[in-house]
């Protein structure tokens, strides 16, 4: 027999004939081809009816096995596994279907396929088909066909079917329809809802579901699709709400069913009411709110039955129960209910009310009587609830803890070191939010005539202190004015050095009278065994009354006590003086130039008489000391961020600057070297008088080789307060307002009668201000040059050749926008003394002049509270300022000290670190924009690069810097200030904050207390005011307590009030001081008798506007509304549609005779020679005489021929003259429907309006 390797299966049927095998002479290769013998040859060797002799010869691990003993694995077999499933299938009639099936094993597996269980024949039907690969295909398909199908793959390892497959038989085509529709339901949140949908269709159709327009389902496991096509959802949300898609399409078209889910929920609270307690008469508010679907009604009841019907109880819009003017009857259980259709759902509260206690006095002060140098402690208390807050006022004056005055929490004054001064009524107030009580004492001051310890070293001490001030000051003149200015210092110096000889004499006096107790003191206390410090020093105990009147008279204090002669009411009836005095002919003294600012809390000074808080502070005080004014600058106050002002324009900022010049400017030291040894304040960091430097902090980020900056001290006003010219007391150190407080154009003409004449041009009769040089091509005049020796503005002569304008205030050229802002109205008061002149020809220069003084400083009145005013202070401040009511006699016009020192310098925050200049294109000009640092004292840009427009129109152009209270005053400000080569800038933050402890000006919480405002204990307290979190923190890391938060940067970073620029405390003061400024002052505008009715209707047209196209070089275009943001072109007018003043409101008329318009001008009688009716008086003693009568009598047909010549003359002129007014009135026109909505409505400068 041929020897066999292997066995193929052809041979089987032999080898099952044979009763006898022999094959162990054949190389058998046993793998799994062999697998069938193996198998075959056991069963037989059960049944023992084939013997057998088979043996592997190979592989080499199976070699001599007997291959019935071999096992599958062995042999190498892989039973079958499925690599490719069918799918079920839709078929019509005579189309062809396939199924895959692939498989793979070892040896490779028989593919099999079932039809309803039943193994298929092939061979019987010619349209069943096996592909090689497995596929099962049937062709031409037919209903028979229909039905389960399976896969089978069979090899001798094993066997393996597929999953059942459905073939889908369908005969003629049809598109889908619905046979169930989705309908919209309502389901509570939490369950779950089905949306059915049933469709058919030959082939059936695809069911899928979208949201909406056509949005995918949300990829969340709770939503499902059910077999019969139907969507269910789980757990409902209140986002599953919404409308729902049901999408059938197959072959032969699409359809699409919709339905809406509507999510409804039971009512459940959002703000839950809580009880609560209030005392009577207050109003109480139980915020309520509930959601649910459909949204649930707030309904309240109380005790289970109706409310009140009482128009104290109300439910408002947002579910709140409020409850106004609590009264004893309301207390009880309130129940708010939330209703909906899908149920109710309620909460109880209880209203807790007290009885209402408004301040009642334990103990009310008593009068005392006490010596000279001597303490007291008056007593006064109070309850209330809630517990009163007690003050204490003197003379209209609320007091402040200081080294004077001292309050305890309950409501004790004690009053140290007792003098002259401090006798008078005291007033103790006791307020809660209920109602105040208040109760008098007087505190009566003996002067003894027992000798003081300091009496002895009077002599010496001020002889003394003459020369050292003397010394000091004429050093500092030699330094100031024989050079040009080379630091920072220098410029600061010169900027605010008095250059009146009577201001420095009057600064002088003051500055010897405090040196000389200084230096008493010092005598005294080098006797004493105990070193006492300088908080704990007596003044008053110090020199005897009789010796300080002697000082008074030595040191020049007593000859500089102004007594104004008010006599001449003729002339002060009419106008003006021009440093302010006898506008009140009660107090002839109150707004003048040159006299203390006022106070509406008594100054804070560490040793209650001129020290300034936090300089030196006892050891064993428990007071936190106060931080370095420059750390608090560099810490929260300096910013380069800046966000524009998107409603008003750089202009805001400019106004403000120069109406404060109109108020208000301290008299500096007039000393820049400390008066004890000569040393220059610039080279020393000591607070030493006047010296009083600002301390540099470690660290600092722009300072590195300074131990401090520049700074000296406001000088003092010698004996402030006082009424008598004896000077028998120590009052507490009061500063210097160099110009009149009233808002009277004193920076277009100064503050006192000689500064006037110094910018009058007195050598004509024409009541013109002096002119400088022309500019070409407007035939405009600049300002005049200032005389006199080398000034800040020269101070490179490289740079600034040019000297300093001369102007009504010395700080016109501060910088150049200012500057260019004095140009403006030094022009107008030309332009207006010019045309009254030519209304007036018989007026001579005098009344000229002062006349047009007269209407500039209305014009500026009403500029700034109808125009300027509304934007700062809004709605709101406007309110509190109140209606003007006419003037009020018994209100001092002066300017509050905190005023000055720290509320009107808010303006720094409204400064852009850039000062712009634009062409007429409102492009930038060829010189570009002028960083602020580099517009300090820089006239030659006005004379050298374009002239005051450019400025003008970037003022007006551009939005102003928006006052952020994280972003407060620009770097150009705080780390440039008059920045030098080679010298350290000065810091305009430091500078306020240090001024403000220099002038004794109490800390923030004593203005809250006085604004009515919570009086601050924690930082906490502060966050209705300052909502800021991150600055409150600021505040405590720098002052550690709320009583130490100096007032400038306090304010500044205040919320603003809504529709503001400013925030409450700020408003506060800003109202105060501009009530007073209106109501104290006898010459206000709108005050009856001031102007005509007739010339206050024309001064209510002036608009700064019209004041810049008037007195402007080229300006012709510009928006009606300065301080509005406005764009180019769009948002600006021609200035022909800007209403102007008619000045001929101001011509002499008489009522018989017809002339120039509608009267004869009385200038008719005055011919021959210019009237000098209102000429000064002292320069017109024969003023008033009246003019002869002419004698001449013309003949009765000369005057018919003039008359007649007369009325054609008047015709012409009439004419003229309403052609003039009915072009004005179109102008009038252009701008209001300009500025007018198509539906009657005025529109701000810049929008616009579509009708719909």
């Amino acid at each position: 027999m041929e020897k066999l390797p292997t066995i193929d299966s052809w041979i089987r049927c032999v080898l099952l004939a044979e009763k006898h095998w022999r094959l162990d002479s054949n190389a058998l290769l046993c793998d799994c081809d062999l697998m069938w013998l193996a198998e075959l040859l056991k069963k037989y060797a059960e049944q023992g009816n084939i013997q057998t002799a088979a043996t592997c010869e190979s592989p080499r691990e199976l070699q001599g096995r007997s291959i019935t003993t071999l096992t599958t694995q062995e042999l190498n077999c892989e039973s079958p596994r499925i690599t490719s499933e069918p799918h079920d299938a839709d078929v019509m009639l005579g189309n062809t279907v396939y199924f895959t099936c692939r498989a793979e094993g070892n040896p490779k597996p028989e593919i099999i396929w079932l039809h309803n269980n039943n193994e298929i024949d092939m061979k019987d039907d010619g349209r069943l088909n096996l592909l090689q690969d497995g596929t099962l295909m049937i062709q031409n398909a037919k209903e028979s066909d229909k039905g389960v199908y399976q896969c089978r793959a069979k090899n001798v390892a094993g066997e393996v079917k597929t999953q059942e497959v459905v073939l889908r038989y369908f005969g003629t085509p049809s598109k889908p329809s619905f046979v169930i529709q989705p309908q919209t339901t309502e389901v509570l949140v939490g369950e779950s809802v089905t949306l059915e949908c049933g469709v058919s269709g030959h082939p059936p159709p695809r069911i899928s579901w979208t949201l909406g327009s056509g949005f995918p389902l949300p990829r969340d496991s709770r939503f499902t699709i059910t077999s019969s096509g139907g969507l269910y959802i789980q757990n409902v949300t209140f986002a599953d709400q919404g409308q729902y898609n049901c999408n059938a399409s197959n072959m032969e078209g699409a359809i699409q069913a919709t339905a809406n889910i509507i999510v409804q929920d039971s009512p459940r609270f959002l703000v839950v009411p809580t009880d609560q307690t209030a005392t009577e008469g207050q109003s109480v508010d139980f915020p309520c709110s509930a959601e649910g679907r459909p949204p649930p009604v707030i309904a309240w009841t109380r005790a289970g039955g109706p409310l009140p019907s009482d128009r104290r109880h109300s439910i408002l819009s947002t579910g709140t129960l409020r409850v106004v003017r609590v009264a004893l009857h309301d207390q009880g259980q309130y129940e708010c209910h939330a209703i909906s259709a899908i149920g109710v759902r309620s909460l109880p509260v209880h209203l807790w009310v007290t009885p209402r206690v408004v301040p009642v006095f334990l103990h009310r002060p008593q009068d005392v009587e006490a010596e000279t140098g001597q303490d007291v402690v008056i007593i006064c208390a109070a309850r209330g609830d809630p517990r009163p807050t007690i003050t204490w006022v003197k003379e209209g004056i609320q007091i402040t803890d200081s080294g004077k005055f001292h309050m305890s929490q309950d409501g004790t004054l004690s009053i140290r070191d007792l003098g002259v001064a401090d006798q008078g009524r005291y007033e103790c107030i006791a307020r809660n939010p209920f109602g105040f009580t208040s109760s008098t004492m007087q505190l009566t001051i003996t002067a003894t005539d027992v000798g003081r310890s300091g009496d002895t070293f009077v002599a010496s001490s001020i002889k003394e202190a003459i020369s050292s001030v003397d010394h000091a000051i004429n050093s500092t003149r030699t330094e100031l004015f024989s050079k040009r200015p080379k630091t920072p210092n220098d410029l600061l110096a010169l900027f605010r050095y008095p250059r009146d000889p009577y201001t420095l004499e009057t600064a002088r006096a003051g500055e010897i009278f405090e040196r000389t107790l200084q230096l008493i003191q010092d005598h005294v206390q080098q006797g004493l065994i105990v070193d006492m410090n300088v908080t704990g020093y007596r003044y008053n105990d110090l020199v005897s009354p009789h010796y300080l009147n002697m000082i008074a008279n030595l040191s020049g204090c007593s000859a500089h006590r102004r007594t104004p002669n008010c006599s001449d009411i003729c002339f002060h009836q009419k106008y003006r003086t021009h440093d302010g005095s006898c506008n009140n002919l009660q107090h002839p003294m109150w707004g003048a130039s040159l006299t203390a600012f006022q106070r509406l809390l008594k100054p804070a000074y560490q040793n209650g008489f001129n020290l300034p808080r936090g300089v030196s502070l006892a050891e064993d005080s428990r007071e936190l000391p106060l931080p370095l004014p420059r750390l608090v600058s560099t810490a929260m106050i300096g910013t380069d961020t800046i966000t524009p002002d998107e409603q008003f324009t750089h202009m805001l900022m400019q106004w403000g600057q120069f109406l404060d010049h109109d108020m208000d400017q301290t008299v500096a030291a007039i000393s820049m070297s400390r008066f004890s040894d000569g040393a220059p304040c610039s080279e020393v960091c000591t607070n030493d008088p006047p010296c009083f430097s600002i301390m540099i902090p470690e660290n600092d980020p722009r300072v590195r080789n300074g131990r401090c900056m520049f700074f000296v001290r406001s000088s003092p006003v010698c004996g402030s307060g006082m009424t008598s010219l004896l000077m028998n007391s120590v009052y507490a150190r009061e500063q210097i307002n160099h110009l009149t407080s009233y808002i009277d154009a004193s920076n277009v003409y100064g503050s006192t009668e000689q500064e006037s004449r110094e910018l009058r041009d007195l050598s004509n009769q024409k009541g013109l201000l002096k002119q400088g040089r022309v500019v070409p091509s407007s035939g405009k005049a600049l300002l005049p040059f200032a005389v006199g020796p080398p000034t800040e503005c020269m101070r490179d002569e490289n740079e600034s050749p040019v000297p300093c304008f001369l102007a009504g205030d010395h700080r016109a050229n501060e910088q150049l926008g200012l500057t260019a802002m004095h140009t403006l109205w030094f022009r107008e008061h030309n332009r207006i003394a010019t045309q009254l002149l030519a209304l007036n020809p018989h007026w001579d220069g005098d009344t000229v002049y002062h006349e047009a003084r007269k209407v500039v400083g209305a014009q500026m009145q009403h500029l700034t509270y109808a125009h300027w005013l509304p934007k700062v202070l809004g709605e709101a401040g406007m309110k509190m300022l109140g209606e003007y009511k006419g003037y009020s006699p018994n209100t001092n016009a002066g300017i509050l000290n905190a005023f000055a020192t720290a509320a009107f310098r808010f303006g720094h925050t409204l400064i852009n670190p850039f000062l712009y200049r634009l062409n007429e294109s409102f492009q930038p000009i060829r010189q570009g924009h002028v960083r602020l640092h580099k517009a300090f004292f820089s006239p030659f840009r006005i004379m050298q690069e374009g002239g005051i427009d450019p400025l003008l129109r970037g003022l007006f152009g551009i939005p102003g810097k928006m006052r952020v209270p994280s972003e407060l005053l620009n770097m150009e400000l705080t780390e440039k200030l008059f920045s030098m080569a080679h010298s350290v800038s000065l810091d305009l933050a430091a500078i306020n904050i240090q001024r403000g402890r220099d002038h004794g000006i109490p800390p923030y919480n004593d203005f809250r207390v006085f604004c009515n405002l919570t009086s601050a204990q924690e930082f906490e307290d502060l966050r209705n005011e300052i909502k800021n979190l991150e600055i409150r923190e600021k505040l405590r890391s720098l002052y550690g307590t709320t009583k130490n938060i100096d007032l400038f940067p306090a304010l500044m970073v205040e919320d603003l009030v809504p529709g503001t620029r400013v925030g409450p405390t700020l408003m506060c003061l800003l109202t105060t001081q501009f009530r007073r400024l209106r109501d104290g002052d006898r010459f206000w505008y709108e005050n009856p008798g001031v102007f005509t009715p007739a010339q206050l209707t024309q001064i209510r047209q002036t608009s700064l506007a019209r004041i810049i196209c008037d007195n402007s070089d080229h300006i012709r275009q510009l928006q009606g509304d300065v301080f509005q943001v406005a764009s180019y072109p769009q948002g600006m007018v021609s200035c022909e549609e800007i209403p102007a003043v008619d000045l001929r409101l101001w011509q002499d008329c008489c009522e018989d005779c017809r002339s120039r318009g509608q009267f004869q001008a009385l200038s008719q009688r005055f011919r021959g020679k210019r009237s000098p009716g209102f000429s000064y008086p002292e320069e017109n003693p024969d003023k008033h005489k009246p003019a002869p009568p002419s004698s001449e009598e013309p003949s009765q047909s000369h005057s018919l021929r003039e008359n007649l010549e007369s009325v054609v003359a008047e015709l012409e002129r009439t004419v003229s003259v309403l052609q003039r007014q009915v072009h004005a009135l179109e102008g009038q026109l252009r701008w209001h429907q300009r500025n007018t909505s198509a539906y009657g409505w005025r529109t701000k400068t810049g929008e616009k309006w579509r009708k719909r």
